[in-house]
């Protein structure tokens, strides 16, 4: 399968997409065509790799990964992905847990699958691929954890200086000699714009051989794609009924690889979009204007993007507003509206959630009794409430218990530069 830029540059091979990150002419890498399937396609698959596999594998038709590929999902999905029924009488909700990677958060499926792929691919060394990834929370620990201590490859990660939770830091920082952490001085849309940048710039790509791990790489969207196929495919035959999604989403990322997976034929229902108070998305939905905008900082952090990247890939594959509001809802969730959803899943569900996560399920609360009644419901929580401790727990008025792949990172030893938010600032380091 070839791989074509959403500006029209192209075709290149999945190994190349995955290589570059991001296509020369600015543009993010989309398959030619997605494959079709039937739920009957998956019969015999009954874990998360063998569903991967069926899934996955028509994209890495012509790949030299193809014969590693089942190797590399293994690697992968070497963690649970439940979905656990919540509590809510009289309707079929569950949550679906995907933060029981190595740091704790949704993102280590993708980074996991990327390091996978690329370490295959481009493990030189002499001559070492350099990964450049923006973070507003999560992405950058979970790449670091993939690529930490893996020969021939170097990390640098970027993440806003006072706007991640005392923990998240922490997990950016507390890496080996090939991982180099950047606490930016500015927001994540600074961050965003120096990888963009960095990569744009032949004399830099030249010297440092730059990849990208964040979700502009096709290959952080395609490992994602498999977790929503497992569970809307476990969910019909369960019940046979298509669940809806509740996604929370900052970058689109995530929220677009579900919908890439309905667009493949997986028995997948509605869609909802849950943002924090970064209203981009949701006011294109309104205005049909496409305003991005300067990042406002929450308490649900890591969904603080105000210009989504991967809105690109969804206009490009989807439609524009117009065509997008009918086929998926979006509702933004201030702050004041997450700390009285962290309560009341507490009291509800028993168990704690993150502010991310309690984007959705405020959002599941809102909606009238008719769409409630019309579906069942699978919420999306993308991040262990222990990473937000200072957050949830004067909430709740209990301790969050410290899952133990957070604690051993805990107990790491930590260090960050701090940079201006400037592309010369990033050449010194990088040099």
């Amino acid at each position: 399968m070839q791989y074509f830029s959403t500006r029209g540059a192209g075709p290149v091979t999945l190994d190349d997409a995955l290589r570059l990150g991001i296509a020369s002419d600015g543009g993010l890498f989309l398959p030619e065509q997605l494959p079709t399937f039937s739920v009957s396609d998956f019969d015999g698959a009954e874990t998360i790799p063998q569903v991967a596999h069926v899934l996955l594998g028509p994209f890495f038709v012509g790949s030299s990964l193809l014969d590693d590929l089942d190797a590399i999902l293994e690697e992968t999905f070497s963690f649970p992905i439940p979905a656990t029924p919540l509590p809510i009488e009289g309707h079929d909700v569950s949550l679906l847990e995907l933060y029981h990677g190595p740091t704790v958060a949704f993102k280590d499926v993708g980074a996991g699958f990327l390091a996978a792929c690329l370490s295959r691919l481009e493990g030189d060394v002499d001559d070492p691929l350099t990964i450049l990834v923006a973070t507003s929370g999560d992405t950058g620990g979970a790449v670091a954890a993939a690529f930490d201590e893996r020969p021939g490859m170097r990390v640098v990660v970027l993440f806003p200086d006072g706007r991640v939770s005392d923990r998240q830091a922490h997990q950016l920082s507390c890496w080996s000699d090939n991982v180099v952490s950047l606490k930016v001085e500015g927001s994540f849309d600074d961050c965003q714009a120096l990888v963009k940048g960095a990569m744009a710039n032949k004399a830099l790509s030249s010297a440092h051989r730059f990849s990208s791990a964040n979700s502009i790489n096709i290959g952080r969207l395609l490992p994602q794609s498999t977790y929503y196929a497992d569970a809307s495919i476990r969910h019909y035959r369960r019940t046979g009924n298509k669940p809806a999604f509740i996604i929370p989403t900052g970058n689109l990322g995530n929220a677009f690889a579900c919908i890439m997976a309905r667009e493949m034929g997986l028995p997948i229902g509605p869609i909802i979009l849950a943002t924090n108070a970064n209203r981009t998305i949701a006011d294109y939905f309104e205005t049909l204007q496409w305003l991005p905008r300067a990042s406002l900082q929450t308490l649900a952090s890591a969904m603080d993007v105000g210009d989504p990247s991967n809105m690109e890939r969804l206009r490009h594959m989807v439609g524009e507003a117009d065509v997008l509001r009918e086929q998926l809802g979006v509702l933004a969730v201030d702050d004041e509206q997450i700390r009285e959803t962290l309560r009341k899943d507490f009291a509800e569900f028993g168990f704690a959630t993150c502010p991310h996560t309690a984007t959705a399920s405020y959002t599941l609360r809102e909606l009238d009794e008719a769409t409630l009644d019309a579906h069942d419901w699978i919420l999306v929580a993308t991040a262990h409430p222990a990473k937000f401790e200072t957050i949830v727990e004067p909430l709740i008025g209990e301790t969050v218990p410290v899952p133990e792949e957070l604690a051993v990172l805990l107990e790491r030893p930590a260090r960050a530069i701090s940079i201006e938010p400037t592309l010369a600032a990033l050449a010194k380091v990088l040099a």
